[in-house]
């Protein structure tokens, strides 16, 4: 059985003229890690192996995740190939992860990420948002070989309870 968690960079910020690789957190998308990576450490297994797109925003919300996690921000295996919009690029990289790596958590961008929960799980999401994380299980043994999955868990900032009280940035 192989898992895939995949999450989505936290909210970016505009307040700066950076190119869309450099392009830092915001203030929201911070807090909006922290919240998210709490919520989630909850369920995840015992074992899991992290990739990142190497956008700040994705390494940034990684290294959130991981210092929740208690993990090496080492641990982290950042790839260019995860900088990318497009599904089947991101269904190419999964396809092509090893498969001693039964549980991956993924941080990348949309629309690759709603795209790729949706030819793979089995309910509709119109929308991964920022910082949306989505859990999917495979009853296959090979990543190469993933089709039909079955959503475990999905948990959108919107969906706690501090985000109605934030200043919304």
């Amino acid at each position: 059985m192989k898992t895939i968690t995949l999450i989505r960079h936290a909210k970016s910020s505009w307040a700066t003229q950076h190119l869309d690789k450099q392009r830092p957190l915001s203030s929201r998308g911070i807090l909006d890690a922290h919240k998210i990576a709490e919520e989630i450490q909850l369920f995840l297994p015992k074992t899991f192996t992290i990739y990142s797109s190497t956008a700040k925003r994705a390494t940034e919300t990684a290294m959130i995740f991981t210092q929740i996690f208690s993990c090496p921000i080492e641990s982290i295996i950042f790839s260019d190939d995860l900088y990318t919009f497009d599904h089947l690029q991101l269904e190419k990289f999964v396809k092509s992860c090893e498969d001693r790596y039964d549980n991956i958590i993924l941080f990348g961008h949309n629309d690759a990420i709603t795209n790729f929960v949706n030819k793979f799980g089995n309910n509709f999401i119109e929308n991964v948002p920022t910082c949306g994380c989505v859990s999917i299980n495979f009853e296959e043994n090979s990543w190469q070989t993933i089709e039909n999955g079955k959503i475990q868990k999905v948990i959108f900032p919107k969906d706690l309870k501090y985000y109605d009280s934030i200043n919304r940035v």
